[in-house]
């Protein structure tokens, strides 16, 4: 499929979701295969933005991915609103960052049955660090067979949520330089009978602690105080529940007086007496910090990697 092509499918698709084409690249997968990379702006605040990487061969008009599609450019321009849309929250209790993925996946140059994608995340706490994790994301074949596409908009929310997982595991650790680190997507993460991705098993209590962390650092810290969205489908399916799950535990939140809502209780915005909690939530990245200095990959901070 020629770029010309492409573009004017995604331009078609995006334009439905309030997003708008700002630019096209013609570039390179891992391998070296043509790719298409697009900068994708929101309608409404063209100064927000995202990249979109896709295969040159990709078909973006094919009826078979026009849902997962579709899907996937809504949330987008509905998460391009955040003050810092590439902004996420593990449940360890650290902020970070994700950025630098070459998508699409490409297939493992060790020889082994896998797909890859490389990416990076950091930490951000709105002070200078430079602590961050290069990682590789591999999946099985198996498990690759599952995916409707190994392209961005099918992979992307499952590979972000494996490398938080991965992350409060206790098996990636953030660090000034590094090799890439391994993060296993396995059928573990994927319920065959239930067709959902499942990572985590939460209760009322992790949700509300989750959302209240998240507020206040990507919107009281890192976004000005203005607010973020707190029924993403992509939180959502890290903590294996619901948008509206997610929505009524915020309400509760709301009722004791640490957030305030916005946009139909899609939204929220840290209180004062939230954003006064600073020593608590700087301790808990302290003591994820401390949690996840490992012992678990000293080949690979040798330079022994097979990535």
């Amino acid at each position: 499929m020629s770029t010309t092509a492409l573009t004017a499918q995604i331009d078609t698709l995006t334009k439905t979701a309030g997003l708008t084409i700002a630019d096209t690249a013609s570039a390179a997968d891992y391998t070296g295969n043509p790719t298409t990379r697009f900068t994708l702006a929101l309608g409404a605040d063209p100064a927000k933005t995202q990249t979109l990487e896709l295969s040159e061969s990709f078909d973006a008009a094919n009826p078979a991915y026009a849902a997962e599609l579709a899907t996937y450019f809504t949330e987008s321009a509905r998460r391009l609103r955040n003050p810092r849309p590439d902004m996420y929250l593990a449940m360890l209790g650290l902020p970070l960052s994700f950025g630098k993925f070459g998508w699409p996946f490409h297939g493992s140059t060790s020889g082994a049955d896998t797909s890859l994608v490389h990416g990076e995340v950091n930490l951000e706490t709105g002070e200078p660090s430079a602590l961050h994790a290069k990682i590789s994301a591999s999946l099985t074949q198996t498990f690759a067979e599952v995916v409707t596409a190994l392209e961005q908009p099918f992979a992307e929310s499952f590979i972000y949520n494996a490398v938080r997982k991965t992350m409060d595991q206790g098996q990636l650790e953030l660090t000034k330089s590094g090799n890439r680190q391994p993060v296993p997507v396995t059928t573990r993460y994927y319920s065959p009978k239930q067709k959902i991705f499942i990572f985590n098993d939460t209760d009322d209590t992790k949700r509300s602690d989750f959302l209240t962390a998240k507020v206040y650092w990507l919107s009281g810290v890192l976004g000005g105080s203005a607010p973020v969205w707190i029924a993403d489908p992509r939180d959502a399916q890290y903590l294996n529940t619901t948008a509206a799950e997610l929505k009524s535990v915020a309400a509760k939140l709301a009722t004791v007086g640490l957030i305030t809502l916005s946009d139909s209780g899609e939204s929220a915005a840290p209180t004062a007496e939230l954003s006064a909690r600073h020593a608590q939530y700087h301790a808990e990245v302290e003591d994820a910090l401390n949690f996840i200095k490992p012992h678990f990959n000293e080949d690979m901070r040798g330079g022994h990697t097979n990535m």
